[in-house]
């Protein structure tokens, strides 16, 4: 099973750099995260990632009309053509060098990419199968510099491009006799954005330095006339594209434009001339112009500025309709939806996705990632919640399920270095090198304990034991363990022993045994019963990183600075076993390194360590890219995840780029990009358990789970199975041998059926007559079956009769059942919380509706004139009590 963990989601990080897009039904946004794309879908209230990643960050995302592809490029002019519908990559693709943007034609049958001071036009690819996705159809010459934004005509007749060079080119898609270029000054700076107007060639440009363009052409899109050949050029091309059809080959052509044709040239051709030239920025203002968008529909022009302000305004008038500043960091990107309701906004500097609707001035969606790297997280007990904690002071926690940050404390000043659940799993409790230790309650958001120590000291980790009342923290000046009380918040203790700065802390979960790791190459474990002695001292060979205890508590294990992961005894501090885990962490070599991968790897270890919920198998991160899932008992290496393949973060590579080696020194010195934006990016920490695991990284929060999809895995299987032996049991009602074949070939759909055949009234029969190996069996699939199935009270009854009936003999097997119980928990407490709200959500209209209901029909008694406001105030108060209590007397008395 620990073999087919696949990629699950991408937490932690909304966006990233690139382009924002809507899908065509307006409904979802899809977003550029580092190397890969996440899809937040904003009805339903869920995000999830899809499963690829680019060889570089994704610079522009391309989406087709329908809404069925799209084209998703990265920084390298590497292309993915993607599939939306099956979640695949279709084709790969190199543009031969930087793409700034991609756009599709409206009618889908062509594609346009802005490369250097060119744009191409490429066949866009069709539903059926094709040896080559991307055929380039013409190539277009005319700006000096490069070129940076893509608009098209709503019929796919014409195409604009600006470029940094301050003008704006409009092309023809196709060789028309009167349009084949047109070049448009007018700007002080670089365009920024085009956009043509709705079934026109009229154009509005707008320019970094906040100016618009409006231009009007003398022609309307029906107006255009294709060139007709002439003479032998006429009899050659016919015999081309005949030539041509019998082949299907398509053959590139090239247009070269000139900023200033020649007039006899420009005769009897298009004409542009501009109508009006507006200035956002006041006089005095210098607020750069940095993304734009345009709904042709309804003339909204939606506009990001530098200081993360944004502007709507109506066109062609130029109206200010809203102004509105979103963020302190540079709006990257700007979309609007297909109605025109939504707009969606990415800050590239704090990475934040922002959905805004206009019209009732209201945040759809808002979410912000960690601005600095994610160092700590810790699942909730039931896995339904993540708790992230980062360098930027921010504690956040994540649902599992929608993918979504639902809350953000910003109680502690400095980095967050722990974070973990109490067993209720409502409690966070984090420490931070403020000198503080914070309790926060998840049922009012609030930060309800805060613990310190009697002298200012930096707290590097934190534990909390199985009760919840106790609350370690250990110190990485004073190398000493601080132990509080939850209940009173007061300091119950202070550990001193270790000689050096505190690693890790973590609590026996079956005893009131304490383990701490230290740098003085020592792991002490002290015991609370015994007024917190020391009860036990494990002498290491090197410096330990981490300490945790195994599920049952019956094993230690400690990673240490020489790259092993030691196994312990705590009961008679006896080493069992260890792991040499230099080789597997496999480090990369950063581009301003003196010496080699090879050599710096000796300096390298895991610095975090979980166990998977059964106790057999050890998951263990560190500063490197790959994530690694040992056996305990063989210490052997099991399965090794690489959790990233992103080039554009440093030591990625174990070797450098030795063109990047020239005789003035290492080029990775110049920040080529440094005005553009800045930052260089840094290599991977991180990692946590049971059916999904994740791990804090550079690129965000990645989830890995065994839930997205049941493998073909049999179970004792032999010839006698087959899916007509099965139906033919439920045919003859012998439910119980058709439920243990359907088990031993493992197809999901024919348990599904086999389990939804036999009657609700028969189940605790059958329960009782599986054998034990089978009954866990069950679980596992019905757990699953909740994620998906509308069949809940069915499979509720299937999981009672079931826990009633085997109860006791799965209690004796706890530790190889954990992770099914915590896997159908969260199914179950999923639904909990879903149908609870739906149900509060009715009671209050039902109570509403009967109160309402009551109020119809009352005859108002007679008042004098002047006390008309305090029988308004009566009557409030009236209503108010028949809507809180809804009592019948009161509502009776004077309809009867």
């Amino acid at each position: 099973v620990l073999f087919s963990f696949q990629f699950s989601n991408l937490l932690g990080t909304v966006y990233r750099c690139g382009n924002l897009n809507f899908t065509c039904d307006g409904n979802s946004v899809i977003s550029p995260v580092g190397n890969r794309v996440t899809v937040f879908d904003l009805k339903n209230n869920k995000s999830n990632t899809l499963p690829l990643a680019t060889r570089y960050n994704i610079k522009c995302v391309g989406l087709s009309p329908d809404g069925r592809l799209a084209i998703i490029v990265d920084e390298g002019g590497n292309a993915l053509l993607v599939s939306l519908v099956c979640r695949s990559v279709l084709h790969h693709f190199h543009f031969k060098g930087a793409v700034h943007s991609v756009s599709f034609s409206p009618d889908g049958r062509k594609f346009v990419v802005t490369k250097g001071n060119l744009a191409q036009m490429y066949h866009a690819p069709g539903r059926k199968r094709e040896f080559n996705a991307f055929v380039l159809d013409k190539t277009y010459f005319g700006p000096y510099d490069e070129t940076t934004c893509i608009d098209w005509t709503d019929d796919s007749r014409c195409f604009a491009v600006g470029s940094r060079d301050m003008s704006t080119w409009v092309f023809g898609a196709e060789r028309w006799d009167n349009l084949i270029y047109y070049a448009l000054g007018g700007h002080k700076d670089a365009i920024v954005a085009c956009f043509f107007e709705a079934s026109s060639l009229d154009l509005y440009t707008l320019s970094q330095d906040g100016a618009l363009c409006v231009w009007q052409c003398d022609t309307l899109p029906e107006d255009l006339r294709l060139k007709a050949p002439t003479g032998w050029k006429a009899d050659l091309l016919q015999r081309e594209e005949e030539e041509e059809e019998e082949e299907g080959a398509e053959r590139e052509t090239t247009i070269r434009g000139k900023a200033t044709p020649a007039a006899e040239e420009q005769q009897g051709k298009v004409k542009y001339s501009r109508l009006a030239k507006y200035f956002f920025n006041k006089e005095g203002d210098f607020n750069n112009l940095t993304a734009a968008t345009y709904h042709k529909k309804v003339h909204l022009l939606v506009t990001g500025f530098a200081s993360g302000i944004f502007h709507l305004h109506e066109l062609p008038e130029f109206n200010l309709i809203h102004s509105l500043s979103i963020s302190d960091q540079r709006v990257a990107s700007v979309a609007i939806n297909s109605s025109g309701d939504w707009i969606a906004f990415g800050c590239s500097g704090l990475g934040q996705l922002l959905v805004w609707e206009w019209q009732s001035e209201s945040y759809v969606l808002k979410q912000q990632g960690h601005f600095n790297s994610m160092v700590s997280l810790a699942y909730s007990p039931d896995g339904q919640y993540i708790v992230t904690g980062g360098d930027d002071g921010k504690v956040k926690v994540w649902n599992t399920l929608s993918g979504f940050c639902f809350v953000t404390f910003t109680e502690h000043s400095s980095g967050v270095t722990g974070v973990t659940f109490t067993t209720t799993g409502y409690v966070i409790v984090t420490s931070s090198m403020d000198g503080t230790v914070r309790a926060f309650d998840l049922h009012r958001y609030r930060n309800f304990r805060t613990f310190t120590s009697p002298r200012p000291t930096q707290f590097s980790c934190v534990a909390v034991d199985s009760s919840g009342e106790i609350v370690s923290a250990g110190a990485q000046d004073s190398f000493e363990v601080f132990i509080w009380s939850m209940q009173t918040g007061r300091l119950l203790d202070v550990l001193s022993g270790h000689e050096g700065p505190i690693s890790g802390l973590c609590f026996n979960p079956m005893k009131s045994v304490l383990a701490s790791a230290s740098w003085d190459r020592t792991v002490r474990l002290w015991d609370m019963a015994d007024s917190w002695r020391t009860t036990e001292t494990l002498a290491l060979t090197s410096d330990a990183l981490a300490v945790t205890f195994r599920p049952d508590g019956a094993e230690l294990a400690v990673a240490t600075l020489n790259s092993q992961i030691t196994f312990w005894d705590p009961e008679n501090a006896v080493q069992t076993g260890s792991i040499e885990g230099r080789h597997d962490l496999k480090t990369g070599r950063k581009e301003l390194d003196k010496i080699t991968a090879k050599h710096s790897a000796k300096g390298k270890a895991f610095t975090t360590l979980c166990y998977s919920a059964d106790g057999q198998s050890i998951l263990a991160g560190g500063m490197s890219k790959f994530v690694c899932i040992y056996h305990v008992r063989e210490q052997i290496l099991r399965k090794k995840f690489e959790i990233s393949c992103n080039l554009s973060l440093d030591a990625m590579e174990e070797f450098l780029n030795r063109r990047k080696m020239t005789e003035f020194g290492n080029l990775a010195l110049i920040d080529q990009d440094a005005a553009e934006e800045g930052g260089v990016a840094i290599p991977l920490p991180g990692v946590k358990k049971g059916r999904c695991w994740a791990a804090t990284t550079t690129e965000g929060l990645l989830i890995y789970s065994l839930d997205a999809q049941m493998l073909f895995d049999p179970f004792e299987l032999d010839t006698s199975v087959t899916p007509a032996r099965i139906r033919a049991a439920l045919r003859q009602r012998d439910f119980t041998r058709a439920i243990l074949l359907a088990f031993r070939l493992n197809e999901r759909k024919l348990l599904q059926e086999t389990l939804e055949a036999v009657p609700w009234d028969e189940i605790e029969i059958i329960s009782s007559s599986l054998p034990d190996l089978y009954v866990e069996k069950v679980l596992e699939f019905l757990a699953s079956s909740f994620e998906v199935s509308r069949h809940l009270e069915f499979y509720l009854i299937w999981t009672q009769k079931l826990l009633m009936v085997h109860g006791q003999k799965l209690k004796s097997r706890v530790g190889t059942l954990l992770p099914v119980v915590q896997f159908l928990q969260k199914s179950i407490q999923r639904h909990l919380d879903d149908v609870s709200k739906l149900c509060d959500w009715n009671r209050y209209n039902l109570q509403y509706a009967l109160a309402v209901s009551k109020q119809r029909g009352l005859k108002r008694p007679s008042e004098p004139p002047g006390s008309e406001e305090e029988a308004d105030a009566s009557e409030d108060d009236d209503d108010s009590l028949h809507l809180l209590g809804g009592v019948p007397g009161h509502a009776d008395g004077p309809l009867a």
